[in-house]
């Protein structure tokens, strides 16, 4: 732990590491290929917020503004369980990705116990504004078109940025 804080990481908590674990197993290369490509039309594409395409270079940049680890893995459980929810919204129940997606939902629902003692003013200005944009009905304007292992692609090589050292 006390190096984590030289490095000037925070630890995350022994639940979280569990979680993400039990995440990275279900986001394995071969079940997003399955459930997330081969069960979807060809070119099979998801209206997302702007906001909700969460990829690497977005985490070293806020990084680089100083935002604290803590609020980065908030940004991605909000990011990532949102996106989940609008792969969801598109299938039907008898689709053969259906109960992936609600499995990845149950693993999201843990996770956000996990991260209920967290408010928005315990994080950086600018991550709590990204999670309301998130989160507002109204910001339909800019969305964008994004295929739904992209979502699942970002929002796997994001978590393994945030939690590989911790965890």
């Amino acid at each position: 732990l006390g190096v984590l804080a030289v490095l000037g990481l925070e630890a995350a908590a022994p639940g979280e590491c569990e979680l993400t674990r039990l995440l990275q197993d279900k986001l394995r290369y071969e079940m997003r290929l399955q459930y997330m490509k081969h069960y979807f039309p060809i070119d099979y594409t998801v209206q997302v917020q702007y906001e909700e395409v969460l990829r690497p270079s977005n985490i070293t940049r806020l990084r680089n503004g100083t935002v604290s680890e803590a609020a980065l893995r908030y940004l991605w459980f909000h990011v990532s369980s949102q996106a989940v929810l609008r792969i969801r919204e598109v299938l039907p129940e008898k689709h053969p990705s259906w109960k992936y997606t609600q499995e990845l939902c149950q693993l999201f629902d843990a996770l956000g116990e996990e991260y209920s003692k967290y408010r928005q003013t315990d994080v950086e200005a600018v991550v709590a504004d990204l999670v309301k944009l998130i989160h507002s009905a109204g910001a339909e304007s800019r969305s964008k078109a994004v295929r739904p292992k992209a979502l699942l692609d970002n929002c796997l090589k994001v978590m393994r940025m945030l939690y590989g050292v911790p965890c």
